[in-house]
């Protein structure tokens, strides 16, 4: 309900390929309400239905207004993007800090996000009815974002704290101590039987191979694969021995040659 609550608000969007790109931008996020304030008779609709691909439900939906203030007026809290400074932009936060006020008025209230034209930004009358500020950080080297950008940029964090999304999760559990030593066994082994290392630096040898793979997470399935390895480098060091008669030289390795 928090996202549906939230709505998309431009001004007098100049270029429909724009309101396109915004309408995909809105849909990736999960938003929905898009409302269209003093549009120009010029929009190009069907560039902004082209862009919009797969998102052409939410253009279909969109609402016009006359004014910004009907786009509006039953919300209970208004912010408005700027780029540009000035007295009474002054207060403007960013994004992340403005979204959990902006959850949690959505929890009950429509909740308007107010994005102004491509050329010039809302003017100083166009944010009087707003409530808040919002300036999404950007280099002052130029500091103005394209429209549909901005409105991801916003949207992204909006969708990101209200925790709808859920990250994919590891479906092979991590491998047990016993299930790692089984492979760490038949990697010696392994190694042993190609020549890379002799029975003496065997185990220092194994400390820094269990080094390697104590950096990150090993599932079952990770073993498995090892264990394969294993497996068929102990298979070929064997045809290799019975074809003659003795194991692989292992090659000089860096800095011994």
């Amino acid at each position: 309900m928090k996202l549906q609550n939230i709505r998309i608000v431009l001004v007098s969007p100049i270029y429909g390929g724009n309101v396109g790109a915004v309408c995909r931008a809105m849909k990736n996020m999960g938003l929905r309400d898009l409302a269209i304030a003093a549009p120009r008779d010029d929009t190009d609709w069907a560039e902004a239905r082209k862009i919009a691909t797969h998102a052409d439900d939410v253009l279909t939906a969109r609402r016009l207004f006359p004014r910004l203030e009907d786009a509006i007026a039953d919300c209970g809290l208004v912010f408005g993007t700027t780029a540009r400074p000035g007295l009474y932009r002054e207060h403007a936060r960013t994004p992340r800090e403005w979204t959990p006020r902006i959850l949690r008025a959505a929890a009950d209230t429509p909740v308007a996000l107010v994005f102004g034209p491509e050329d010039r930004g809302l003017s100083n009358e166009e944010l009087t009815p707003c409530d808040h500020f919002i300036r999404i950080p950007s280099s002052p080297e130029y500091p103005s974002l394209n429209l549909a950008q901005s409105v991801m940029i916003i949207a992204y964090e909006l969708f990101v704290a209200a925790g709808i999304f859920v990250p994919p999760v590891e479906r092979s559990p991590e491998a047990n101590s016993e299930y790692r030593e089984r492979m760490f066994a038949m990697w010696e082994r392994a190694l042993r039987a190609i020549g890379f290392m002799d029975a003496e630096k065997s185990a220092h040898m194994m400390l820094g191979l269990r080094r390697v793979f104590a950096r990150a997470p090993l599932t079952k399935a990770d073993v498995r694969i090892f264990m394969g390895v294993a497996r068929q480098t102990l298979w070929m060091a064997e045809r290799y021995r019975e074809a003659h008669g003795a194991p692989p030289e292992a090659p000089a390795r860096a800095g011994e040659d």
